[in-house]
């Protein structure tokens, strides 16, 4: 399997500098600060970047746990909400939503939370996240 990278650069002190993160060749390029990380300012931050590759593993082991299943979805379409909350010994990411729906032919509900759930188990951003709460909301779509 290959090896993936990510860049970050960052100038200054944390509250009034910024910095660059960098995916992979660059095919994402984004702004960070002090503020669009601890506020509600510009730019991206670690924490969506995480719920980014979460969204994206997730929704790529539930359509191979679907086909294994016998099922082949039309899509599954993933939302990642990624929590980062101050504690006693600082910061921490606390819990994450994986809000998803799937448009699959003929499965029923039952056997679509089962396989969901399972996709959340075995998903790899899931498991190297394990010492966050990770809950699911999986919707049917008619």
């Amino acid at each position: 399997m290959p090896k993936r990278d990510g860049n970050a650069v960052w100038n200054g002190g944390l509250k009034e500098g910024s910095g660059t993160i960098k995916v992979g060749d660059g095919l994402f390029e984004g702004q960070y600060s002090f503020s669009s990380r601890f506020e509600e300012g510009e730019g991206t931050n670690p924490e969506e970047l995480i719920a980014a590759a979460h969204a994206g593993c997730y929704s790529m082991a539930f359509s191979a746990e679907l086909e294994a299943a016998g099922f082949t979805p039309n899509s599954v379409n993933t939302t990642a909400s990624v929590w980062l909350e101050k504690g006693d010994d600082g910061f921490s990411i606390t819990r994450i939503l994986l809000s998803t729906k799937g448009d699959v032919p003929g499965i029923d509900e039952e056997k679509f939370q089962e396989v969901a759930n399972s996709a959340k188990e075995g998903c790899p951003v899931s498991r190297a996240l394990s010492a966050v709460d990770i809950s699911l909301e999986a919707t049917l779509s008619s």
